[in-house]
């Protein structure tokens, strides 16, 4: 860690392929944040037991999403590249977190408000997911928290729950800032709405081009003054809005063109992407060996962090 930087914390779900909305909503802003901050980036595989519950596609995930990382550009000599089942003390500081919780103030959480509207059926873990959030975030005194502004509030709760645990058992935790990530646009999928893994709606960041193509020719062609709305949304990723304005304006009316277009901007843009994630890839002992130097690191900031936490708690006696 450099002094006086300030350390910034974050992590993606291992829950499936990588997509251009990920890319431009927080990867891509991640590569530029490790040059001036002490980033620790993290593969949430607890977090992820919510949705996947089977052991082969977890481990596959998790090795994917690793590549992914290095693929983008985080590098393991500026990041600390890890994943949170290597450092035992996010469940045990999440549990902490959970004995001065209150049901009530979960009930506030976005996830299980919509779950609920929904008539899911709730898995506790679920419902107390931001206490472990808590937990990721607090135990490497972590300054910064890039999200989205959709996804302030977990910061809020993590904010507060360090605010309780500080107030009961004296000053432990530093409060850490929301870093709203800037001048990122919701990217639409091929369907219209967010694009999301759960909405199957993604063009998926390494694509090979055929299947590129094949989800570019699919996207939903809403229009207005004769131009595709969803097309052009997602081509204000690979072009200038002066560029699109000349481009959309001598194609009025040609999505087919337009479409086109899209796939050759994409499809020059991922590729050297693909080729870089091949080489990765092919290496999986080097991707593995990335990811278990990162845990012993972050492991040893999180016991430091925890022994002065059982201190407070009272429950350190030698």
């Amino acid at each position: 860690m450099v002094q006086d930087r300030k350390i910034l914390l974050s992590g993606i779900q291992p829950s499936g392929r990588s997509h251009i909305g990920n890319y431009f909503g927080a990867m891509r802003q991640f590569v530029e944040m490790q040059n001036n901050h002490d980033c620790l980036f993290m593969i949430v595989d607890y977090h992820a037991l919510n949705s996947t519950r089977d052991a082969t596609v977890m481990r596959q995930n998790i090795i994917d999403l690793a590549t992914d990382y290095l693929a983008i550009g985080l590098d393991p000599k500026k990041s600390v590249i890890f994943k949170q089942s290597d450092v035992p003390e996010h469940t045990e500081l999440a549990w902490i977190f959970d004995t001065i919780t209150t049901m009530p103030f979960l009930e506030r959480a976005h996830a299980f408000k919509d779950a609920e509207a929904k008539n899911k059926e709730i898995s506790v873990g679920l419902f107390n997911y931001p206490m472990l959030m808590a937990a990721d975030i607090l135990l490497y005194d972590t300054d910064v928290v890039p999200v989205g502004a959709d996804q302030k509030q977990h910061v809020e709760i993590t904010r507060d729950t360090a605010e309780k645990f500080n107030r009961i058992f004296g000053d432990t935790f530093k409060l850490p800032e929301t870093k709203i990530l800037s001048n990122v646009a919701v990217v639409p999928g091929i369907d219209g709405r967010k694009m999301s893994k759960s909405y199957g709606n993604t063009i998926p960041l390494f694509a090979e081009d055929a299947e590129i193509e094949k989800l570019v020719m699919s996207i939903v062609t809403d229009s207005s003054a004769g131009v595709p709305k969803n097309v052009h949304e997602i081509h204000k990723l690979f072009r200038s809005e002066a560029d699109l304005a000349t481009l959309y304006q001598s194609k009025a009316g040609k999505y087919k063109e337009l479409k086109e277009l899209l796939f050759a901007d994409i499809k020059a843009f991922i590729k050297p992407l693909r080729e870089k994630r091949k080489e990765i890839a092919g290496d999986v002992h080097a991707v593995l060996d990335v990811l278990k130097r990162g845990g012993e690191k972050a492991k040893a900031k999180a016991s430091a962090k925890m022994e002065q936490v059982r201190e407070r708690l009272g429950v350190k006696l030698y």
